[in-house]
């Protein structure tokens, strides 16, 4: 990828993060759009002097993103929302946003674009944020037919929203939240696997126009997961089982409560609850004609065992080299 300028649009997220740290390693020149690219200067040395250029643009201003276009031979869109905050909407970030990269992308013929997208993205869901992940795929589909879409399981990494999530739960809350029964099934992958499958659909042709789903090397239910975090950080907790009847209004008022007082992300939201309600695992759908990351050439994948301890370790009660009390 040494001729290439590469175009990152969410590259100083988290897994846009890794995302610009693998091209720049892959020799690529890397572009990355910002609607504040004077607080990302730390994004520079994630690659060698003058590698990584920072320029301004915004989502809702379609002639930005055409201007951060400009002369590159491929982009990728990490942009995406766990839940919705401030002025920010799952409407206007995942599905209008990727709408307007598409299109920018086809007006420049920039014909190889990876769109990420996620597991359980349906245009019939009750979740806004699995419905608004289908029409962006739906838009990119349309504007930019070659581009390659994947679709990740739950990712994991140093700063991931669900491992360092429930950990910091465990650290204050005297029980876990078990919605659902507990039930529902995942496949983590790690951030950097997800990172190395955006290179290899850039660079291998026959995955323009196709859609692959990543997930991780195991698949656990939710329960086992929060097993997995509570015994990491030794912190036992019980169980509350909740119900998705119950889980769902409660989900609903801690959202509402944290979009009056955005100070922080809330614990759960309703239309969280609403994901929870199907596994999140690669072939769920049954449409063979979707790849898996094995496809990408992409392996052997990290587990959550070998580097979930590595970053959980800070919400243990002693510290990262004692597990007990001296």
């Amino acid at each position: 990828m040494r001729d290439d300028l590469v175009v990152v649009f969410g590259g100083s997220g988290f897994i846009g993060k890794h995302v610009v740290k693998t091209l720049a390693r892959a020799g690529a020149r890397v572009r990355i759009p910002m609607r504040r690219p004077h607080l990302g200067h730390e994004l520079r040395v994630l690659g060698d002097v003058g590698q990584i250029q920072l320029v301004q643009a915004n989502l809702r201003y379609p002639d930005s993103v055409g201007r951060a276009l400009e002369g590159a031979t491929a982009a990728v869109n990490c942009v995406g929302l766990l839940y919705e905050k401030g002025t920010q909407r799952f409407k206007d970030v995942q599905a209008q946003g990727a709408a307007a990269i598409a299109q920018a992308a086809a007006r420049h013929a920039v014909t190889r674009l990876v769109h990420i997208s996620a597991i359980g993205a349906d245009a019939g869901s009750k979740s806004v944020y699995a419905r608004t992940k289908a029409e962006a795929e739906a838009a990119v589909r349309a504007a930019t037919p070659s581009a390659t879409i994947l679709r990740p399981s739950i990712v994991f990494g140093a700063e991931d929203g669900f491992f360092n999530r429930f950990a910091d739960m465990a650290k204050f809350a005297p029980a876990l939240p078990l919605i659902g029964g507990g039930k529902t099934r995942f496949q983590p992958i790690y951030v950097q696997d997800v990172a190395d499958a955006v290179v290899a659909a850039l660079t291998q042709p026959a995955a323009q126009g196709r859609t692959f789903e990543l997930g991780g090397p195991k698949v656990y239910t939710f329960r086992e997961l929060l097993d997995f975090i509570t015994k990491t950080i030794d912190r036992p907790r019980p169980y509350a089982p909740l119900p998705f009847a119950i889980a769902q209004p409660l989900g609903g008022l801690t959202d509402a409560l944290f979009k009056l007082y955005p100070f922080a992300g809330p614990p759960l939201t309703g239309d969280q609850v609403e994901l929870l309600k199907r596994d999140n695992v690669v072939g769920e759908s049954g449409d063979a004609k979707i790849g898996t990351i094995a496809d990408l050439g992409v392996g052997p994948l990290e587990t959550i065992e070998a580097i979930v301890p590595g970053y959980l370790w800070r919400f243990r009660p002693y510290g990262q080299f004692q597990t007990h009390p001296a």
